[in-house]
């Protein structure tokens, strides 16, 4: 008898309790990755209360009369997911909105221009293939919509479970329709910055300014990877084999974890760099205050044209 009780006693105490949602206002989850996003955007918050979880940061307010709850997601995709996820658990939500910088890889686009891709992929799930004789040889054949290998790299696409479907296996994940709709209409309306103060690692007292005023951009793809790319020659390959636009760290692992909750999801991406296309070196650093400003600049417009 005491061992069943003691037994039955573990057992409570290792299962997990429900999380507790801390808030019941329907919102608008304001996605960012990192800090320069985060800061372009809390200002704009208002009736900011702080929650805490995980050492995580959420805050609960306003942005344009919206209901919103303002977070970081974290760097790269396992990161993502896990904030997406408990973001979803605690709070009560109505779609996802990210703002962040990006790598360009389509070579029309320009630093500081903001890109709202039509759908995701991530480019790094795959398979490492083997050298033969008859060169590279995978381990699965793909199929007829797998965009093309790079050297061994075989992309396999994301397996993906939902609440009215069955696993299945994509290579790119649809943004929500009806936001990316919306996004049709609001961005011709927005005209972009050229010019922000300088960050701190540029020099005190100037301003930073791009040769022309960037633009905004809805549709193609956007890819993901939990890596940060460089490369000259791996965005060419991004271009042709994808059609991708943009690449980041975040933005389909968000989407991946949307989808599987049924959840609409939309991604704005200004690009601080050209992911290997800069002509001398990379120039994150240089313009993500601007970019990061871009971004969300195109987001507050769009949770202010957003339904009540």
């Amino acid at each position: 008898m005491m061992r069943r009780a003691f037994l039955i006693f573990a057992a409570l105490v290792a299962t997990p309790a429900a999380a507790q949602k801390l808030d019941d206002t329907p919102r608008t989850v304001v996605m960012t990755a990192f800090y320069p996003e985060w800061h372009s955007l809390v200002p704009m918050i208002k009736d900011a209360r702080e929650h805490t979880i995980n050492g995580n940061t959420f805050l609960t307010g306003t942005l344009e009369g919206k209901p919103v709850v303002l977070m970081q997601s974290g760097v790269s995709v396992v990161n993502a997911a896990m904030s997406t996820q408990l973001v979803l658990d605690r709070f009560t939500v109505k779609r996802i909105v990210f703002s962040g910088i990006a790598g360009g890889v389509d070579p029309a686009l320009s630093i500081g221009d903001v890109v709202v891709p039509q759908d995701w992929g991530q480019y790094l799930e795959g398979s490492f293939a083997r050298m033969t004789k008859r060169g590279w040889v995978a381990p699965d054949k793909g199929d007829a919509q797998s965009p093309a290998n790079w050297n061994f790299l075989f992309p396999r696409g994301t397996l993906i479970t939902t609440p009215s479907a069955p696993m299945k296996r994509v290579y790119r994940i649809p943004v929500d329709a009806d936001l990316l709709a919306l996004a049709q209409k609001v961005v011709p309306t927005i005209t972009l910055e050229r010019c922000v103060p300088a960050s701190e690692k540029m020099r005190a007292g100037s301003a930073l300014c791009l040769p022309k005023t960037p633009k905004v951009m809805v549709g193609g793809t956007g890819v993901t990877a939990g890596i940060y790319a460089d490369n000259a020659a791996f965005r060419v390959y991004l271009q042709k084999a994808w059609k991708a636009r943009v690449l980041d760290m975040e933005s389909a692992a968000v989407m991946q974890v949307a989808m599987s909750n049924a959840v609409p999801a939309i991604v704005f991406r200004s690009l601080s760099d050209l992911a290997g296309g800069d002509p001398h070196k990379n120039m994150e650093y240089v313009f993500e205050h601007l970019s990061s400003a871009n971004s969300a600049h195109v987001v507050r417009a769009f949770v202010a044209a957003l339904p009540d």
